[in-house]
């Protein structure tokens, strides 16, 4: 069963998606940026490279040695804005049409994302 927040097939429209580059708004990490590495709609959380970095005890197999790793974890939606590629500042997300298919654009700049 998915979480209270959101069903499966009421899955939100999120204003960021894999590969965007991103910052971070609040917490620990604020102000860095990087690139979303995967969404997870269902608990609206995003792992991006190099923010939010714990340390992840994996016990040693074959193809793994083991010990202490640092892995980044996923950080809440909210906490993320996604970077205006004109000016590299952080943007609101809008969708129009454009030629018949909706397209997302940055708020702040009009340019498309």
């Amino acid at each position: 069963m998915a979480t209270k927040q959101t069903q499966k097939r009421f899955l939100p429209k999120l204003h960021v998606k894999k590969g965007d580059t991103v910052i971070v708004l609040s917490g620990d990490d604020k102000g860095k940026k990087g690139k979303i590495i995967s969404v997870n709609p269902t608990k609206l959380r995003a792992v991006v490279e190099g923010v939010n970095i714990v340390k992840k005890h994996t016990k040693p197999s074959n193809n793994n040695p083991g010990g202490i790793n640092e892995v980044e974890a996923a950080i809440y939606i909210s906490k993320l804005a996604v970077l205006d590629p004109k000016s590299g500042e952080a943007t609101r997300v809008g969708r129009k049409l454009v030629d018949g298919k909706l397209q997302r654009y940055s708020k702040k700049s009009g340019e498309i994302i």
